[in-house]
């Protein structure tokens, strides 16, 4: 079993990069966010994989963070959705902005990605914000969260706020969640009491 694919890029296609890696190239299927965050062909790369063995064949999957390979995985728990339409979400939405989606109940921000109706968007949300506590905190990249590293390092209000939620029972993906919420709302310079305070009023919407 293949978990972690270290190489160079050889090339692109239209949903996936060849990476070779010591002369074999690797065929792996990435989304969109993934394929734009790797370098051009020639360059070093390394992507964290899921592999899929079937009788008839073996297909890679390929993710630059722990987080989008959590989702990857979590959205096939729901009903009639397969790779295919769990790349489209992840080529569409960031793991953060999927966590604030079905905390929030946003039918609408999932329904975006391509190949995904209301009625399918709608049977996401509802089944997976019971799931998402099953998630490990990083499944919602702090890094993403209102776009300042600073203010979402280690240690920062970003960071604290999320440890204050989960601290009050929150699952640490709905905490990530609401505080992305309220890192955009708040702009920057928040205070962690202000990330805080706005986050909670996510989690009661």
């Amino acid at each position: 079993m293949i978990g972690k694919l270290k190489g160079v890029v050889d090339s692109y296609g239209e949903d996936h990069v060849i990476l070779d890696v010591n002369g074999v190239g690797y065929l792996v299927h990435c989304s969109q966010k993934t394929r734009d965050g790797l370098p051009s062909p020639g360059g070093a790369a390394s992507l964290l994989i899921e592999t899929h063995v079937r009788e008839d064949q073996i297909r890679l999957f390929g993710f630059a963070r722990e987080a989008e390979r959590d989702w990857f995985r979590l959205l096939q728990s729901v009903q009639g959705i397969g790779t295919k339409i769990a790349l489209a979400i992840l080529s569409t939405l960031s793991a953060s902005d999927l966590a604030e989606a079905i905390a929030l109940g946003d039918k609408a921000a999932v329904a975006r990605a391509p190949g995904v109706g209301p009625r399918v968007a709608t049977r996401i949300v509802t089944e997976l914000k019971d799931k998402m506590g099953g998630l490990s905190a990083g499944a919602v990249e702090l890094s993403d969260l209102g776009g300042a590293p600073a203010r979402a390092a280690k240690g920062g209000p970003a960071s604290d706020a999320v440890s204050a939620l989960v601290n009050l029972g929150y699952a640490p993906a709905q905490a990530g969640a609401a505080v992305a919420a309220a890192a955009r709302a708040a702009g920057e310079g928040a205070t962690t009491e202000t990330l805080i305070r706005l986050g909670l009023k996510e989690l009661a919407r």
